[in-house]
């Protein structure tokens, strides 16, 4: 339900009441005047809250979420909200920043402060020892590249930080200059593209804390046909790991695999592979971390799809860093596709690894080659 004041309304998400603009809720393109809102998000924001409820059971010292990027800050104030942590909320709109006052004011939040200024300015007022944040979150339009630098220096050591990516169409292919400027890693297009994106934005973070002496791990991704979205633990330490690397890819039989190094010619078929990265080729969810995600879920007012994401991420984590889909199987063999249950199934029958995946609700994971897959579904 909505209460109507003037061109605003107020939406609840969890247990927050937000003062959006009208239009936000009513247009297929949210306006970016007087404040930019997209309630397509709230999934997103959903998982956030479990996601820092979980990171927060184990952290000590002092919780603070810093946010560079608020918008009208329906992120932050779910956080301070329904988390109760101190919440640091910054944007150069100032009628988002007014809104978000406002909203904090419908909520009785004493635990919300609201900083007009730009990210990296923002972020560098946090950046010395004393007073970084615990939780430090990046949500720009299009890429976050050129604030994960800014943003690794306000996060404290053992802290979390959450990076939001909509700039699909660079990641995804279609402006691979761009991609790589941005990234340091080139994509390709593939039916897997996604996975693809998010492991360039991850390999882009970890570039960066690298050259800042620091290890960033992720721990949860979530993806989404119109954003990406990353959490990673940033350690004080140097990067020691063995974790940057390519997919490789054959357009001819369907080969994918992940190395640290070129293979010119696929080992199946040997025509010529291409190449996605340098990107992150080691594991995207931490498995303790997402059960206790899990764990926290039933003490917050949350949409159900959320649970089913956390059980395919744990179903997932120590599979590889591709996934095949029935679809593209089926085009494969000339037939139609087959269930899921049965792939996987069919799969662990003839003893390979296999599971589902979140990213994709037809897609399935498996160290099983694509020959043998082939030959498995094709029946």
């Amino acid at each position: 339900m909505c209460s109507q004041l003037n061109d605003l309304v107020i939406i609840t998400e969890g247990t927050t009441k937000i003062l959006v603009p009208r239009d936000s809720i009513k247009n297929k393109v949210p306006p970016k005047n007087p404040a930019f809102f997209n309630p397509r998000a709230k999934l997103s924001r959903d998982l956030s809250i479990v996601a820092y409820s979980a990171f927060l059971e184990n952290f000590e010292g002092p919780k603070v979420f810093l946010d560079g990027l608020s918008g009208l800050g329906a992120r932050g104030l779910r956080v301070a909200n329904e988390i109760g942590i101190e919440v640091v909320v910054n944007d150069l709109n100032p009628s988002a920043l007014a809104l978000s006052k406002e909203s904090a004011a419908l909520n009785s939040l004493q635990n919300y402060c609201t900083s007009e200024n730009e990210i990296c300015r923002f972020f560098g007022s946090f950046s010395k020892k004393g007073h970084r944040g615990a939780i430090v979150d990046v949500d720009p339009f299009g890429s976050p590249a050129k604030f994960i630098d800014c943003a690794i220096r306000a996060t404290v050591h053992r802290g979390l930080l959450s990076v939001t990516a909509t700039d699909l169409q660079v990641l995804h292919g279609l402006f691979k200059d761009s991609c790589k400027k941005k990234y340091h890693g080139t994509p390709i297009k593939t039916t897997y593209s996604n996975e693809i994106a998010i492991r360039l934005i991850l390999g882009c973070i970890g570039v960066v804390a690298a050259r800042l002496d620091v290890e960033a791990t992720p721990v949860f991704v979530e993806n989404n046909q119109h954003y990406y979205r990353i959490y990673v633990r940033i350690l004080n330490r140097p990067e020691t790991r063995d974790v940057i690397g390519f997919i490789a890819h054959c357009r001819s039989c369907g080969n994918r695999f992940a190395t640290t190094a070129h293979v010119s010619n696929c080992d199946l078929c040997d025509s010529r592979l291409e190449h996605a990265g340098p990107l992150w080729i080691g594991k995207l969810f931490e498995k303790e971390f997402v059960e206790r995600m899990q764990a926290h879920l039933p003490g917050f007012s949350v949409d159900r799809k959320c649970a089913k994401i956390l059980e395919k991420c744990i179903a997932e984590v120590n599979m590889p860093p591709y996934y095949y889909t029935l679809d593209e199987i089926a085009e494969m063999n000339k037939s139609s596709p087959s269930s899921l249950e049965r792939t996987i199934g069919k799969l662990q029958e003839n003893g390979f690894l296999s599971s589902p995946t979140s990213f994709n609700p037809t897609g399935f994971r498996t160290d099983c080659r694509i020959g043998r897959i082939r030959e498995l579904l094709s029946g």
